[in-house]
């Protein structure tokens, strides 16, 4: 039986491949917490995006030898944005709570339509920035913020980290259609991995004894991440970082499943606020006809949506 629903909330195959990977995505958040009882913050950003690298240099090993002067300066600027946003957060995972986490990471959502708008601007749609309101509230919800947040070094290292995590969909958006998948996501992992890397003496971390813990948890997240930065840099050709964003908001929803098969308690409010992050990923596709016409004509020109203001390519 055809789906009911109208083609106007009706989610794109690189929409599904989204809401996929943001499945897998919060379903790590487990697996780093645990991971951190075992080693340092950067080492363990290091090696997980370093085994990432190494994982997709494998896949892309053919593409690798037409790399371009962009597919190198793209996955540069991504790879600094992955390493912040990840180290600010893995940082701030030691010492605050995950529900704390949750909600402090969740002020990246409305960042992105912000941040286009400051740098490009972008000015997001009336209906976008509802979704992403929508989202934002259901992601308060979710994260549980009733215990209050207290800005000691973990939290401000984490609220820290929201700049670079928005600044990677922005980036990721206005790259799209004009570089290559396969090098853009050898070049960003492995620029992230080493600079994580390469900062451990400057913050003073030293190497962890060796532990299956963070070994088996680093190839196992260096092979998720490989997976979600293809499927970020190759669906984001047809879904804008608004659009983007909204679906990533729904990590929290997938990280409290995830928790609850682990043992913990799905409140009723947090059935809620997945419900609205849901509401909201609907409202965001809902545009008027004119505007839908301007988006599918962007796309026959072969412009990456939502890439900021265009330059005459």
């Amino acid at each position: 039986m055809r789906t009911m629903l109208p083609r106007a909330v009706r989610p794109s195959r690189p929409e599904w491949a989204l809401i996929g990977i943001t499945a897998i995505w919060g379903g790590t958040f487990l697996a780093v917490h645990v991971a951190m009882e075992h080693s340092g913050p950067l080492f363990f950003v290091g090696l997980r995006f370093l085994a990432a690298g190494l994982i997709s240099a494998v896949v892309f090993g053919r593409a690798l030898r037409g790399m371009r002067r962009i597919d190198v300066g793209a996955g540069a600027a991504i790879g600094v944005m992955i390493f912040l946003g990840y180290g600010l957060q893995t940082y701030g995972l030691q010492s605050i709570p995950s529900s704390t986490s949750a909600f402090i990471t969740a002020l990246y959502v409305p960042l992105v339509p912000l941040l286009q708008w400051a740098a490009f601007r972008k000015r997001p749609s009336a209906l976008a920035l509802v979704g992403v309101a929508l989202a934002f509230v259901g992601l308060l919800l979710v994260a549980g913020p009733q215990q209050g947040v207290a800005l000691g070094a973990g939290e401000l290292a984490t609220l820290v980290s929201t700049l670079p995590i928005a600044a990677e969909i922005i980036l990721i958006g206005l790259f799209a259609g004009r570089v290559d998948v396969g090098r853009v996501t050898v070049v960003q992992l492995l620029v992230a991995g080493a600079l994580a890397l390469a900062c451990m003496p400057v913050a003073g971390e030293a190497i962890p004894g060796f532990s299956w813990v963070w070994l088996v948890a680093a190839l196992a997240l260096g092979a998720s991440s490989c997976l979600i930065q293809v499927t970020m840099n190759w669906a984001q050709r047809s879904v804008s970082p608004t659009r983007a964003t909204i679906i990533y908001a729904g990590e929290p929803v997938w990280a409290g499943v995830v928790g609850r098969v682990a043992g913990e308690r799905l409140p009723a409010l947090a059935i809620l606020g997945a419900a609205l992050i849901v509401a909201g990923t609907l409202v965001s596709e809902l545009k008027p006809r004119a505007a839908r016409a301007a988006d599918a004509s962007d796309e026959g020109r072969g412009a990456a949506v939502g890439e900021g203001p265009r330059t005459g390519a």
